[in-house]
């Protein structure tokens, strides 16, 4: 039997009535702001082309890993669900989420599937088994129609700017397109930026690290195996990438480890890690000067440097063979931030004209380490709860565990960092929420003033992530 879907508008504030009036005060103040989107995963394709989406398992199922881990852990195929089978009846896969959606109950793919559902697609009933075929047969109808076309949604929801992610090794044609569209009279003015994220030739160990240099070497027409060449083609992409709108890099390295090596040191590890026989500790010391390195370029451009570290990615080999990157089997790693920054921080740490982002899968770290950092550091920011925090008691910990030493004004908002783009409102309103709720109770325990409360919910969901990145 079918249940209704109905979206209680007081989800996520505190449940103490007097807290909650305040907390709704401050939630209807920010509702409506635009969203910034200054760091994620949607490919902008989807906006070059502004083709329609195709279907519901295409646009909310498989680019989700979030939705398709959950599902794997309670033994469903990734294959059956379209990961990388496009041989997969899309109906089918999507039955399959129906039929085991009761797995999803109070998780954060709980929320924001209910918000696209109720919100963007009208519809009332609970997804379920019996209700399977007429979520699939609703949404794919919609989306077969203009309303649902990728611009038109990102007008829809108000998105003033989003940032997507691309390697060095991309030409950024879609970027370029986009560009022109902008720049048409009467062309279509969504802005979307990327970021430069250099992995997969910053990290010897990622795959075809080598025949990633060499293809460098094409793109950029400098020897990118040698050290002075190598730099000399990261300076050169930047300046590309800020030319197609880049304000950001991006770096997802294992630790947050830092180093200074002299230049002799430098380039007897860049000869090491580019002949492919060097060891693990190699590898991790090659990332650490490369971070350093990057800190300096971002000096120099102004780009602001985002650290995301502390992934065990690709923890399930099988999966890595099969499926290859992204497949929802990451797991969060210790991570110590304190003495792995300092050579960096040593360098580069006083600059205020430098602007970097921490981030951190690892909770303990909040308090004892980034908020310190962040509250003396001119250089550094904290990046919101990100990723397996990126939920309701995820972002009350982050605001709870940092505040009282960082403040509100070493941190840069919200980002949502998501592949599925329909996410990106809901993941929006749910931060929105959670941060009226803990200012209300600020105001509540006589800690903040109610026309404060006021000012920091819009530096919150509009006016700090604006700044931090430069948009």
């Amino acid at each position: 039997m079918s249940r209704p879907l109905d979206l209680h508008p007081d989800r996520l504030l505190p449940a103490d009535p007097a807290t909650r009036s305040l907390a709704r005060e401050l939630y209807q103040s920010v509702a409506r702001l635009p969203i910034v989107s200054p760091h994620g995963h949607t490919d902008p394709s989807w906006f070059a082309g502004n083709a329609p989406f195709g279907n519901a398992t295409q646009l909310l199922l498989v680019p989700d890993h979030y939705v398709f881990r959950m599902l794997y852990s309670q033994g469903v195929p990734m294959e059956a669900l379209g990961v990388r089978n496009p041989q997969v009846d899309p109906r089918e896969a999507w039955r399959l989420l129906a039929h085991n959606y009761h797995l999803f109950r109070a998780t954060p793919s709980r929320m924001w599937l209910d918000w696209v559902f109720a919100e963007a697609f009208g519809i009332d009933v609970q997804l379920g088994a019996d209700t399977a075929d007429h979520y699939y047969d609703t949404i794919t109808e919609k989306l077969a129609t203009e309303a649902f076309r990728p611009r038109a949604l990102f007008d829809r929801y108000g998105i003033e700017v989003i940032a997507t992610t691309e390697s060095p090794l991309d030409s950024l044609d879609h970027h370029a397109a986009l560009k022109a569209e902008n720049a048409r009279p009467g062309g279509w003015q969504g802005k979307v930026v990327t970021a430069y994220r250099p992995d997969p030739v910053i990290d010897p160990e990622f795959e075809g690290f080598r025949e990633n240099l060499v293809r460098f070497t094409e793109i950029t027409g400098e020897d990118c195996l040698t050290w002075s060449g190598y730099l000399a083609a990261h300076r050169q992409r930047r300046r590309f990438f800020a030319q197609m709108g880049a304000t950001s890099t991006d770096h997802g390295h294992p630790t947050p480890r830092t180093a200074d090596l002299s230049r002799t040191e430098a380039e007897a590890l860049f000869a090491k890690v580019t002949s492919g026989s060097f060891t693990p500790e190699e590898a991790e010391l090659f990332r650490a000067q490369m971070l350093t390195e990057m800190a300096g370029m971002s000096l120099e451009d102004g780009l602001v440097m985002q650290i995301h570290p502390g992934a065990f990615r690709n923890h399930n080999a099988r999966v890595f063979e099969r499926f290859r990157r992204d497949k929802g089997a990451d797991v969060p790693s210790r991570t110590e931030y304190v003495a792995n920054l300092k050579p960096l921080l040593d360098k580069y740490g006083n600059e205020a004209d430098l602007s970097i982002i921490l981030f951190t899968l690892d909770e303990s770290t909040y308090a004892r380490e980034l908020a310190p950092l962040a509250g003396h550091y001119p250089c550094l920011k904290l990046g919101p709860a990100w990723w397996f925090h990126d939920s309701p008691e995820g972002m009350r910990r982050f605001r709870r565990m940092t505040t009282e030493t960082a403040g509100f004004y070493n941190t840069v908002g919200f980002n949502d960092d998501t592949r599925a783009f329909l996410s990106i409102p809901a993941r929006h309103d749910v931060a929105r929420r959670v941060d009226c709720g803990f200012l209300a109770e600020l105001v509540m325990e006589h800690r903040l003033e109610d026309w404060e409360a006021g000012e920091v919910a819009q530096d919150l969901a509009y006016n700090l992530v604006k700044k931090a990145y430069k948009l």
